[in-house]
Order: structure tokens, then C-alpha cells, then sequence
């Protein structure tokens, strides 16, 4: 059987650093906002091209951050695609503004600039283009909408840990670019992390001030803000896997590369994508319009796989009261998606024993 991903294998890779460098923090007895975070701020943001790091408590709350630091509260519209997890949207709802839905480019996935461009009204104050699966979005036409209308900026990189737009990191193009470190992400913590990256000091000041609530010292708030911290423990843990990541990324583009290669059903669209850039394959997604037995037929076949995702967030009862007009790509897509087994410690006989399945489907 082939795992969808395999982490123990990857602790097995960085045990023995790993279990050296998070020892230190329970030595130290100090967990929350120490050296460990600082350092691994400073790494990450660096790693991204930005000037500095916030670390969060989670990717969703990092987003939440932005638009309260950008004062976008009830009344404003945020536009965003879709077609993304529900946190996406979720943020700009914790925030008190309203989701826009934009629609997707059909051989990307990615917000489709063209469609945002119809949506900009007085009340937008913000775009959040999803940087999807691993791959960025089209951060020049994003760019160029934000600037023409003076709207605020906010990468959801949360699936794109080293991907790049024309050379340039995710994170370090818009106003703001938002991570999560959940454990599956191409850099995953041992549970829930997050970080904001941002090249504009005074920014950054803010947020650090809004992740801890509002302080600027114990006990003495000249903000609102959330009690979202990254741990020291997490920091850690992060700060040794941030060595390995860019050999871990190439690892998926090889593996990637057999999928692309290998699959030739006819029924199942395998294309390269990374339209904009180097895509560094968070999932692999294959479009069949027989999805569902496309799934089924794997599962008999003892090969896992996931939907990303099965229900828009606009077609999803918890943002019905924010409408949002048929959207046709959106729609088709998660009628059409699977993501299929692909992570760092994946062999290439395993990669290929999907493929050999893959080619057998309505054969």
C-alpha cells in the first residue's frame, strides 16, 4: 500500500537534529516568544525575500492579522478565489468583512485575474490570491488591480513554502504573505503553526504587538489584537526542517515529474502546470471527469486519495448569506479534482505503482 504521506519517514530523516535542538527549548523552560522564534522569523523571512517575520499560531489567524492590522472590518469586501480551503474565507468573515468569490483560471486552478477585475467595487479594500497545490498565482495582474484601486495585498501562501512567481519567493510580492505550518505542509510543524512575512518595518511592528494580543509590553495594550503565538517548541522543530526544504521541494518536482510523464489514460488531464512560475507540488492533482470512480477504482487498488476540494466555498452553507454568482470553473473543477500520494519520502517505485494504477482505470 502506498501512503498518501509518509511522515514518519521524514522524522526518521531529522531525529536525530530534531529531538536535539527541541530539547533545548524544555531546557531553557521558556516556550513562548524566546530565541527559538526570533531566529526562525528571521530564517523564514529571509528564506522568502521578505524583511521580517511574525509567527502565528496558525495560517488562518495569520490572515485574520492582516486584515485587522489593515483596518478592513465590517462593511468592506475582500475578494478571493473559491476554489481554496474554507480558512481562506474564513478569515476575512473573523475579521468582520465580507468574501467576494472570484472564479479560476481553468488550467491552473489559480484566481483568474480577468474575473477579479469585474469584481472590484467602492467597497474592496483587499485581494487574497491563493497560492494553490504549490503553484503561484498571477501576481502581476494582481498586482496591477491592487495598485490601479489601491487595495491591500495578502498572499495566502499556506500551500506554497518556496514557490516562486517569475523568480520571486511566495510571500514576498504582495503587502503580506500569509504560511500555515501545519504537519502535511511542504514545511510542517508537529502540529499548528503559522507565520506573516512582510517587508514594511512599520507592518511588522503592528503585528507583532496584534499576535500578542495587542501588547507592546506585559500588561500595557495600544492595540486589539488575537492571542496567536508560534510556540518555541514548533520554532524549533521548524528551524530544522527549514534546512531540508528546498532539497524536499526538489524531491517533489522529480516525483512530479514521473506522474506527468507516466500517466497516459486518456481519461485523466495530467498536465504540467506551474503557469507562473516553479511549482513545488503541495499536492498532485489530476482533473478526470469520472472522478469519483477514478477514486473508488484507486481505493480497490489499496491507493489512497483526497478531494481538494469537494465543495466550493461559495456552494458551502456556512457562507451562504454572502451569495456570490455561479462560478462555471469553480463549479466544474471540484467535480473534477483528485489529489493523488506525493511527498518528499515517497520512493519513485511507489509514484510509479500510482501510475501503472492510474493507466489501468477504464481499461
Amino acid at each position: 500500500m502506498v501512503d498518501f504521506v509518509n511522515l514518519e519517514r521524514q522524522w526518521a530523516e531529522i531525529k536525530k537534529e530534531a529531538e536535539k535542538r527541541v530539547s533545548k527549548v524544555f531546557e531553557t523552560g521558556h516556550y513562548v516568544l524566546g530565541e527559538e522564534g526570533k531566529k526562525f522569523e528571521e530564517e523564514f523571512s529571509d528564506y522568502c525575500g521578505a524583511g521580517y517575520g511574525i509567527g502565528t499560531a496558525n495560517g488562518t489567524e495569520a490572515l485574520q492579522l492582516c486584515l485587522m492590522a489593515e483596518k478592513i472590518e465590517q462593511g468592506d469586501e475582500v475578494i478571493l478565489p473559491s476554489f481554496t480551503a474554507t480558512p481562506t474565507a474564513l478569515a476575512v468573515v473573523l475579521a468582520g468583512a465580507k468574501p467576494v468569490f472570484a472564479d479560476i483560471e481553468e488550467d491552473s486552478f489559480l484566481i483568474n485575474c480577468e474575473e477579479v477585475k469585474k469584481l472590484v467595487g467602492e467597497k474592496t479594500k483587499a485581494i487574497i490570491p491563493v497560492h494553490l497545490y504549490g503553484q503561484m498565482a498571477d501576481m502581476n495582474g494582481i498586482k496591477e488591480i491592487a495598485e490601479k484601486h489601491s487595495l491591500t495585498v495578502i498572499e495566502d501562501a499556506c500551500q506554497a513554502h518556496g514557490a516562486e512567481f517569475k523568480g520571486k519567493k511566495a510571500g514576498s510580492i504582495g503587502d503580506y504573505g500569509c504560511f500555515s505550518f501545519y504537519p502535511t505542509k511542504n514545511l510542517g510543524a508537529a502540529g499548528d503553526g503559522g507565520m506573516i512575512v512582510t517587508s514594511d518595518k512599520n507592518k511588522a511592528e503592528v503585528l507583532e504587538k496584534m499576535r500578542n494580543m495587542g501588547q507592546k509590553n506585559r500588561y500595557e495594550n495600544e492595540v486589539t489584537g488575537l492571542n496567536s503565538r508560534l510556540d518555541e517548541v514548533q520554532a524549533s522543530l521548524l528551524r530544522v526542517k527549514l534546512e531540508h526544504l528546498d532539497k524536499w521541494n526538489e524531491k517533489r518536482i522529480e516525483l512530479a515529474g514521473i506522474y506527468e510523464s507516466g500517466i497516459e489514460n486518456k481519461c485523466i488531464a495530467a498536465k504540467p502546470f506551474g503557469k507562473y512560475g516553479k511549482h513545488v507540488y503541495h499536492m498532485y492533482v489530476v482533473r478526470c471527469r469520472e472522478r469519483d470512480a477514478l477514486k473508488k477504482f484507486l481505493e480497490e487498488k489499496k491507493i489512497p486519495s483526497i478531494i481538494h476540494y469537494p465543495i466550493a466555498v461559495h456552494q458551502q452553507k456556512a457562507f451562504s448569506e454572502y451569495g456570490g454568482e455561479s462560478l462555471l470553473e469553480t463549479e466544474k473543477a471540484v467535480k473534477e479534482v483528485l489529489s493523488i500520494p506525493l511527498c518528499p519520502q515517497h520512493t519513485e517505485e511507489e509514484i510509479s505503482e500510482v501510475v501503472q494504477a492510474i493507466n489501468r482505470f477504464r481499461k
